[in-house]
């Protein structure tokens, strides 16, 4: 069977584009290995009349609605190659089964590499998390750290302070702040550490303590974290196409990259976590170029 759109990725972006389509009267597959980045969150917010929800209900209410659309089809399956094949697109899965389509949507998004820190997996996605909009308001007027080893330390810190005044910045032995920085940080009361981190000390995932190389220990209830980001899987490169400077897929408002009939929306496109809302708006502006240019092209 040929497919007007093979989905990669059955994240907000994805699932919002297979909505979109199935609407459409697209024949849609939608491939998802379940593997969710944000598999260790417990909580989705700023996604309204949804704020709150546990990501995995999310994607299972998603789910149950896209059944009302008999042309969607979901995979639970990882994909292990796309490829040009003529004028169609070839998908191959890891049990070997392929799969034709005509046009790609690149929803994989992002995977993430956090500091070097010794039980930091412990603590991350209950007391320690990336994104302030997405958990800032939990943790709001607590003392907090933010550790991060890249360019993203200062704006971390600064964007935190929204929510938090009593905040530890740490670079965990990494010198990524200009003297100016720091100096706008000190203005603001926001500490600065530059030293290795021994440590995170805690109980059930609950943050209590921050221990430095040195011994120094600083009493911290939670924070945020700035991982490394990448590409969760590498098709948009195997397709050929541009990245821009952060290393996401370049792709217009409708989600159009340079390679002819491969298209990108979510975190892919960006390489920085956005909401689940914003992902979700992306992948519904990505079906509608879908439908747009099969429509074209069939009329």
């Amino acid at each position: 069977m040929l497919h007007d759109c093979a989905i990669i990725g059955g994240g907000p972006a994805g699932l919002n584009a297979a909505l979109v389509l199935g609407r459409s009267r697209r024949n849609v597959v939608l491939f998802d290995n379940n593997r969710a980045r944000n598999a260790v969150t417990q909580e989705a917010h700023g996604f309204m009349t949804r704020d709150g929800i546990p990501p995995a209900e999310l994607r299972a209410i998603a789910h149950r609605e896209l059944t009302r659309y008999p042309s969607v089809q979901f995979r639970q399956v990882t994909v292990t190659e796309v490829a040009k094949a003529s004028e169609n697109f070839r998908i191959r899965t890891e049990n070997g089964d392929l799969y034709e389509a005509r046009t790609v949507l690149l929803a994989s998004g992002l995977k993430e590499t956090l500091p070097d820190i010794p039980d930091i997996h412990t603590f991350y996605g209950k007391s320690l998390f990336n994104c302030p909009y997405c958990d800032g308001w939990e943790r709001k007027d607590e003392p907090l750290v933010v550790i991060a080893e890249n360019e993203h330390a200062f704006d971390l810190a600064k964007t935190t302070y929204q929510w938090s005044r009593s905040l530890l910045l740490c670079t965990n032995g990494h010198a990524v702040l200009t003297a100016e920085q720091k100096e706008k940080l000190a203005s603001k009361n926001i500490r600065v550490n530059e030293t290795r981190i021994r440590s995170l000390k805690g109980h059930e995932g609950k943050l209590q303590s921050v221990v430095f190389e040195g011994g120094e220990e600083e009493a911290r209830t939670g924070g945020f974290v700035s991982p490394h980001w990448t590409q969760a899987a590498p098709f948009g490169e195997h397709l050929g196409c541009r990245f821009n400077e952060h290393g996401g897929i370049e792709s217009d408002d409708f989600g159009r990259t340079n390679v002819e009939n491969v298209f990108s929306a979510g975190d892919a496109s960006v390489i920085i976590p956005a909401q689940l809302v914003v992902a979700a708006g992306e992948g519904s502006r990505a079906g509608i170029g879908i439908n747009s240019l099969l429509t074209t092209v069939d009329f």
